[in-house]
């Protein structure tokens, strides 16, 4: 299921931030590799976030993310993320069954204003179901920005921007500090927004995944390193038979 889930990832966001990143009219984006570099404490995470009387109680988090509360910090990004995963409705291999309608639509581009309502209303649906869908954020962005509703494009862009900076402030990709992801899409998506194409990938001991990537002019790396051992720790008990 992981290796089917990542292949297809792979092809949907390379389209999506094409679509979504490159465009003239794109908001003002904030910088998601600029935070500073904190190891993820799964243990603390639960401590914050399942205790009513805490800043980062999840509910409070929720509420935030719901209302578009641009005043939460990087921290309180980083325990709605993580803290995701203590949460019951959690499934590292969620995948919302309007997503593959959303990417059909998507790549039939030029868009017709039929279409364009169609990819928005099953974006939106695929974003309710599973509101981590980086892919499925991207297509949003991009045919809100085509119905010229800048506005909720930003927010959603403010989203993605949050997102990819919570993940990309738990490590620097590399062995000794691997990005901490909660799906396994996510590992793509990091990948791609620093302008890489995965070529392969490979799961080593300890929760760890590697994955190589094409060589780009100016850049030195070959590949990057992505923990995963809290998202499989979730998936073995609840789906064991995987």
């Amino acid at each position: 299921m992981k290796r089917f889930l990542t292949i297809i990832t792979i092809i949907a966001t390379l389209a999506a931030l094409a679509g979504a990143q490159n465009r003239q009219d794109a908001p003002e984006r904030i910088q998601p590799n600029k935070f500073a570099i904190k190891k993820v404490d799964f243990d603390h995470v639960r401590e914050v976030t399942t205790n009513p009387n805490n800043a980062y109680f999840y509910p409070k988090l929720m509420k935030a993310y719901n209302s578009n509360d641009t005043t939460l910090s990087i921290e309180g990004w980083r325990n709605f993320y993580y803290g995701y995963t203590f949460q019951e409705d959690y499934n590292p291999f969620r995948e919302s069954i309007y997503s593959n309608v959303v990417e059909q639509l998507y790549y039939k581009q030029p868009h017709s204003r039929a279409e364009c309502d169609s990819i928005e209303k099953y974006a939106e649906k695929s974003l309710n179901d599973n509101m981590f869908d980086m892919n499925q954020m991207n297509f949003y962005i991009y045919v809100l920005k085509e119905k010229k509703k800048h506005a909720r494009a930003a927010v959603c862009q403010y989203r993605l921007d949050r997102l990819i900076a919570a993940i990309m402030s738990s490590g620097r990709g590399t062995k000794e500090e691997p990005w901490v992801v909660i799906a396994p899409e996510h590992e793509y998506n990091i990948i791609n927004f620093l302008g890489f194409v995965a070529t392969e990938h490979e799961t080593l001991d300890g929760g760890i995944d590697y994955i190589k990537v094409q060589p780009v002019a100016g850049k030195s790396a070959v590949g990057f390193y992505f923990d995963i051992s809290r998202m499989m720790q979730v998936a073995a008990l609840k789906f064991p038979d995987i």
